[in-house]
């Protein structure tokens, strides 16, 4: 692990020079780095094309594909985004607080993390989306890819050190791992000498051993098991059309939908219309229905699978929908609290006493009202392109922007002062 070290290494000191940057440094590398991407589409996208070319003939399913590909259009975006990222407001050197203290001025100030470790799986964009958001708060970004992902996450970073390095810019301000062993993985989890903070996005395997065995201080992030709540006064057409949205516009996301309750007043109501729309309507167009898990009480109106054990409890990321009827918004609370991973959930009422109450119970980081879980997104929520989606309390909470990869200190300003004698400082030292 000699390489890693020597990475490592090179990051930490990239990260002195990177904390010094001005605000318009920072656009201008950003700039160009969104420019070289997109003027070397072709190679980024020929690389992509070998790793999904590897990753159909190891058998990956279709929605793994779906999130290791690229494009022209979700290039474009990613190329947008980076510049989304320039536009928005520098959160670095900030004065979050400042007041007097006797003869003493204190200022506390936002600063950069230092060097974050990114560890993900089949996403390209997040090489990006991290490095620029990284880069924007003045914090070097350390990323580590998946092996299927290798080929096109060498390209990206190539041209995004390329673009750092025209701009006068040390392009070990980026870095990728480059071996993609397990053994790399883990060693990587543990470079508390190099890495100041440690983010995964992925499955629940990753995070799970991400939080299980790093070392570097870690942000839980990305698993969503997220609920949809059809209340007792919901619109059912508006509910139907949010959860089509919520499962099907992409089903391989973290904030797409994976469990629906529905209450029992108006579940007799309210299934046939949805199995009407998510099964029937997609098979006559030609699209893939979704596969309906139905507890006893819903598998009594409608036809569909019978819920296995673990089908509320898990990360379908696919065509699969988990449904159960409940007695009232109480038990739906009560359900998501089970089994939900926190991440977004969504109530559709016109009952704003039930609203309230959903909103106030619900332990998650993005609760909805009368709205899809889809939104759970940085861009969605005016913040750029997001390094993740946090689900823990400690940091960061939701969609983590520009501001969740800042830390702050608080520096002092005095004319000479000290504090206590020598006798005071013999009796109690640490003070």
């Amino acid at each position: 692990m000699d390489e890693l070290r020597a990475q490592g290494l090179a990051c930490k000191k990239a990260s002195y020079a990177l904390a010094l940057l001005t605000d318009e440094e920072k656009k201008q590398a950003l700039q160009a780095m969104a420019d070289l991407l997109w003027e070397q589409k072709d190679q980024i996208l020929q690389a992509n094309q070998e790793d999904i070319a590897a990753a159909r003939a190891a058998g990956r399913n279709e929605s793994f594909i779906d999130r290791l590909a690229l494009d022209d259009k979700r290039l474009k975006a990613i190329c947008d985004g980076v510049m989304q990222v320039a536009d928005l407001d520098d959160p670095c050197g900030r004065i979050l607080a400042e007041w007097d203290r006797g003869d003493l001025h204190l200022v506390k100030r936002s600063v950069p993390i230092g060097v974050i470790g990114i560890i993900y799986e089949a996403r390209p964009n997040v090489s990006v989306d991290a490095a620029a958001l990284c880069l924007r708060s003045g914090n070097v970004c350390f990323l580590r890819g998946s092996r299927e992902t290798l080929t096109t996450n060498r390209m990206l970073c190539h041209w995004m050190r390329e673009a750092l390095k025209r701009c006068g810019i040390d392009e070990n301000s980026i870095a990728l791992v480059q071996d993609g062993s397990h053994e790399a993985a883990d060693a990587f989890m543990r470079m508390n000498e190099y890495l100041d903070l440690l983010i995964p996005r992925g499955g629940a395997g990753l995070i799970r051993a991400c939080v299980e065995n790093a070392t570097v201080p870690c942000i839980q992030t990305g698993t969503g098991i997220c609920h949809v709540y059809v209340d007792k006064a919901a619109d059912l057409n508006m509910a139907v059309d949010i959860i089509e949205n919520a499962k099907t516009s992409r089903p391989s996301v973290c904030n797409a939908e994976e469990v629906c309750l529905v209450h029992k007043d108006v579940a007799a109501g309210f299934l046939p219309l949805l199995k009407a729309r998510l099964v029937d309507a997609r098979a006559a167009a030609g699209l893939v229905p979704v596969d309906l898990r139905l507890d006893e009480r819903a598998a009594a109106i409608i036809p569909g699978t019978p819920a296995g054990e673990q089908d509320f409890d898990t990360e379908f990321l696919n065509y699969i929908l988990a449904i159960a009827v409940v007695d009232d918004v109480d038990a739906a609370i009560a359900h998501i609290a089970r089994h939900s991973t926190h991440h977004s959930e969504a109530i559709i009422t016109a009952d704003d006493t039930a609203a309230d109450r959903f909103t106030t119970c619900v332990d998650s980081a993005a609760v909805y009202v009368n709205a899809s879980t889809r939104f759970t997104d940085g861009g969605e929520f005016g913040l750029g392109c997001e390094m993740g989606i946090s689900t823990q309390k400690l940091h960061a909470r939701g969609p983590m922007g520009l501001a969740e990869l800042c830390s702050y200190k608080y520096i002092i300003h005095g004319s000479g002062q000290t504090r206590g004698g020598s006798a005071a400082k013999l009796q109690n030292p640490c003070n």
